[in-house]
């Protein structure tokens, strides 16, 4: 990075030179944008790296800039005029003015900017015009009177550039943005005040909802709480629709606003959408129903309409990604319109929503790695042509918002254009209407070829009807995208009536993917009202995708299946809960929604097809997995991700405790290998920590050994120990309960400290030492519990933990990354969430040695990877009793020589660890502390030197414990 730096540098005077001898002529006035560009901002971008004109002739979708070309639309600011992009993804818009322009202090292209980014969800976007150059945080929410300073964070003349070009470059360089310096000094910026779009826009769509709901319900007092819902949606997916193609260009620019400004504006609504339906033909604008004879005041329509538009607006729905609506409306779909007895109207969260804490999406990143090891396993054939791929079915069987379809979809149409524009296909993809010339090196698909590619790969269902009409909604818009007038005018003209979108209604339906219409078999139907046959829903596969199933089922099954343990089911579906107990084999025990979802899409797939399921990783751990274990395990588990140290569902600001893997599994069974990926978080960067090749065979259920590059290890330490409960009494400290009526119990008076024990959680507990009275633990609400008197009057049941307080023993942290354990002489009574360790009648080993065992590297390796899949949010792990029982003890002979002076020499480095710990808490100054510190570490290291000997792990392995290889 730094030759190149230094290189763009020299060829960065020139143009400062240039700038400099023609200021006066450039700054006049008649020096205009488009020269500008071309004169000094494409330069000076090039110097950053980026390919400007794409004269490397990547295709459409790689290429490093799109550059708008077109001109400005009357009343409304054309879209940017740079989208700077890695690999396909944009990083960041540039705005460009003219020289003229003054850009510190002018408002206007401000506000144009961060208006612009912030739609897009971009949270940095530059504003330049050579002689000028402002970075803008645009995670800011733009507002039309703000500032030009307002979300600012960076601001130089071209004067500057050379003392500047350090950070510009280190950010905004093409190399910069690939190892990652631009995602980092955003994570290491965020900036107070900052308001991401989609919270935003989710916002002001319900309040629309809100003020339509009540409003529809007062005018129409008939309409029943289903079509209320229904009728609410329709409407604001129309707006939404008909505005974003305005910001395209396929729609004249303000027809809502010259709507708005007539009486009776509901009806003039309606004519419009007998227009759109026409000219649409999607089910979208169905003129036909009953919506179109509601009710609606003037006011409500009014209001919605005027904040759509700019400068009020600060969206600019051209480029708002598909993506980002996705999310909006699944937020948007967590709650419901429910009306009250006089027929007022209120919102409410759903039920399963509001017990779930809020509604959480799949992040881009898992969808897209899910679509590129299922979709793009099944193109990745070099002799793969289109007409190969119309016949491949991709099916999302709880589609939710819609995310993996758009993103299928997505996929697919890249794959297309890859395809046409290949040198010596161009000329006759042209000629058969595939694609087009939009530009310079520029081509696109034919808005006929991507509704073909939409009509004869996607597919999906859900059980939610509202859900099904957002993922159409989504599936169309991102149809339209990139879209212009002149493009879409050559299909609707005149000449050709053809519509412009596809109806949806036989790709994408409503249904309960898990429920048959064998539910109804024996059942009297007199018992099931319209209500209950809406909630149960169940729908019937072959009949509604009969030609699907007729070659054998879908290609590729992929999603995220809602989760819902059995016992929650009981309260709220038990008529489902109990259909799927008897028609889905992993069903069984405390089982989850998720298990019976993965059998289904297995099910539906046809032989050899690609199932790619987002599900939470404890079924690999607890014993209710082990029947969906066994039912993977009878295909080919290709790969597997695990994204457990990953936060990847956030809802509310807040971490969800959901700790996934991504499982791709192919409907073949004369394959047993695969590849496990751990995943990590790095700041705001998603990596691979590790990877290594398994084998499941069918109907194993012991994955989590496969999964783990410790395997060898935890195999050679397993054969060399027995469990710690074969030596020592291993026991739960006082529960929750027991330790508040200890406490109750506690009496008053002045007693000796040799008298009284002292009272631990897990919270108090560090390796070697318990915290209490230290400054920097503050969170310890009670550093000293008043005395406990021996021998008081306890309550039947405590004199057994008195016993055990008495004791000496290891008291274990209930709530670690690593292992923490201390030990006690019998001073200690330990309290919530600790285990304790305890010698036994027969007990031949020192408590100290195990200490050391326990508290080593090793041993905290092997007990994060053995329990990986039970830890908790922030990658911590429980500690259980059973989990410490079964753990390791090694077979040391006390009769060999060898072992015995290695378990001397073991337990001799604990007693100095344990009396340097004591001296680094007593002392005071810090030159002494240091010491102790130092004497710490060493002993530390020389105690994990130990039990590496006590294992012989070699030099390879020990690096892998310690993290030195991946």
């Amino acid at each position: 990075m730094k030759q190149n730096f230094n290189q763009n540098l020299k060829k960065l005077q020139p143009l400062i030179d240039l700038f400099l001898n023609n200021i006066d002529a450039y700054k006049s006035g008649k020096y205009n944008e488009a020269n500008t560009r071309t004169n000094f901002i494409d330069p000076f971008f090039e110097l950053l790296g980026w390919d400007m004109r794409n004269k490397q002739g990547y295709a459409e979708m790689y290429r490093d800039v799109i550059v708008e070309d077109s001109i400005k639309i009357e009343g409304k600011p054309k879209a940017p005029d740079y989208s700077f992009r890695v690999g396909g993804q944009r990083k960041f818009f540039v705005e460009a003015k003219k020289p003229s322009v003054y850009i510190k202090e002018d408002i206007g292209p401000a506000y144009q900017v961060r208006r612009y980014a912030y739609t897009a969800k971009l949270p940095l976007s530059i504003l330049t015009d050579f002689e000028e150059f402002a970075v803008y945080d645009t995670r800011i929410k733009p507002r039309p009177k703000d500032s030009a300073s307002v979300g600012r964070i960076f601001y130089c003349t071209y004067k500057e550039y050379r003392e500047n070009f350090d950070f510009i470059y280190n950010t905004f360089s093409k190399e910069a943005i690939l190892k990652g310096s631009f995602d980092k000094y955003i994570q290491d910026n965020k900036r107070r005040g900052t308001s991401e779009v989609d919270k935003e826009f989710l916002k002001l769509i319900e309040t629309w909802r809100i003020n339509l709901a009540k409003n529809i319900a007062i005018n129409n007092k008939k309409l029943d709480i289903y079509h209320l819902n229904r009728s609410v949606q329709k409407i604001i997916d129309r707006i939404i629709f008909l505005r974003i193609t305005e910001d395209r260009n396929i729609e004249k620019y303000g027809k809502l606003i010259e709507i708005a400004k007539q009486k009776g504006i509901y009806k003039s609504f309606n004519d419009y959408i007998k227009i759109a339906d026409k000219k649409y033909n999607s089910g979208l604008f169905d003129y036909k129903d009953w919506i179109a004879d509601l009710k609606i005041d003037d006011k409500i329509f009014k209001d919605i309409v005027n904040t759509m538009y700019y400068p009020q607006c600060p969206y600019e729905f051209s480029v708002l990604p598909v993506e980002i609506l996705g999310n909006i409306y699944e937020q948007f779909l967590g709650k419901v319109i429910t009306l009250t007895e006089s027929h007022h109207a209120k919102i409410e969260e759903k039920p399963e929503v509001r017990k779930a804490g809020g509604v959480y999406y799949t992040p881009q990143y898992i969808v897209d790695y899910i679509v590129k090891n299922t979709v793009g396993e099944k193109l990745k054939n070099k002799s793969t042509k289109p007409q190969n791929v119309e016949n491949v079915t991709i099916l999302d069987p709880a589609c939710g918002s819609g995310s993996f379809l758009l993103g299928a979809y997505d996929y697919l149409l890249n794959w297309h254009l890859e395809y046409y524009i290949q040198e010596k296909k161009i000329k006759k993809a042209i000629r058969e209407n595939k694609i087009y010339q939009a530009g310079e090196n520029n081509y696109r698909l034919t808005i006929q070829e991507k509704r073909k590619i939409l009509l004869n790969n996607i597919y999906g269902v859900d059980i939610d009807e509202q859900a099904v009409e957002v993922t159409k909604l989504s599936l169309l818009i991102k149809l339209l995208e990139d879209e212009k007038q002149e493009s879409a005018g050559r299909l609707f003209s005149k000449y050709n009536q053809e519509a412009l979108l596809p109806n949806l209604s036989s790709n994408i339906k409503s249904g309960n993917s898990l429920i048959g219409p064998d539910f109804y078999q024996k059942q009297n139907l007199n018992l099931f009202d319209n209500e209950q046959m809406k909630k149960i829903n169940a729908f019937d596969w072959k009949k509604h995708f009969e030609k699907i199933f007729n070659k054998g089922g879908f290609d590729v099954v992929i999603g995220n299946p809602p989760y819902v343990d059995s016992e929650e089911m009981v309260r709220s579906s038990k008529e489902i809960r109990d259909y799927c107990s008897k028609n889905y084999e992993t069903a069984k025990g405390n089982w989850d929604m998720y298990c019976v979802f993965s059998e289904k899409g297995m099910d539906l797939l046809q032989k050899g097809g690609i199932f790619g399921f987002i599900i939470p990783n404890k079924f690999i751990s607890l014993p209710y997995g082990d029947h969906l274990k066994k039912y993977f395990s009878k295909y080919h588990i290709k790969n597997i991700a695990d994204y457990s140290y990953v936060d990847v569902f956030i809802t509310n600001n807040k971490k969800v405790n959901v700790y996934p893997i991504v499982i791709i599994v192919q409907k073949d069974t004369d394959k047993i290998s695969g590849q496990y990926n751990q995943m990590m978080q790095d700041g705001g960067l998603i990596k691979l920590k590790y990877k290594k090749n398994f084998t499941i065979r069918s109907g194993d259920v012991n994955w989590a050994k496969n999964f783990d590059h410790l395997e060898t290890i935890i195999d050679k330490v397993t054969n060399k120990s027995k469990g710690i409960s074969e030596i020592f009494i291993v026991e739960n400290a006082a529960t929750v309960a027991e330790a508040y009526e200890i406490k109750k119990i506690i009496l008053d008076g002045n007693v000796n400290k040799t008298d009284f024990f002292k009272f631990v959680n897990t919270g108090t507990i560090d390796r070697y030492h318990v915290l209490w009275g230290e400054t920097n633990t503050n969170y310890i609400k009670d550093r000293y519990i008043k005395p406990i008197v021996l021998g008081s009057d306890l309550k039947k049941g405590f004199q057994s933990r008195f016993k055990q307080a008495e004791s000496e023993k290891l008291i274990l942290a209930g709530m670690v990354k690593n292992l923490e354990v201390v030990y006690d002489t019998g001073k200690i009574l330990a309290g919530k969430s600790t285990i304790i360790i305890r010698y036994g009648d027969e007990t031949k080993y020192k408590l100290k040695f195990l200490l050391g065992l326990l508290n080593s590297t090793l041993f905290s390796t092997l007990f994060r990877a053995i329990n990986r899949y039970s830890s908790m949010s922030g990658g911590y792990i429980s500690v259980n009793k059973n989990k410490i029982q079964n753990f390791y003890f090694p077979n040391i002979n006390l009769s060999e020589p060898t072992d015995k002076i290695l378990y001397d020499n073991l337990a001799n480095l604990v007693d100095q660890i344990l009396e340097a710990q004591k001296k680094y808490h007593e002392v005071k100054n810090d030159s002494d502390k240091k010491i102790y510190k130092q004497r710490i570490d060493i002993l530390d290291s020389q105690i994990d030197k130990l039990v590496y000997e006590l294992y012989e792990l070699t030099d390879e392995e020990i690096k892998i414990v310690e993290g030195g290889v991946k």
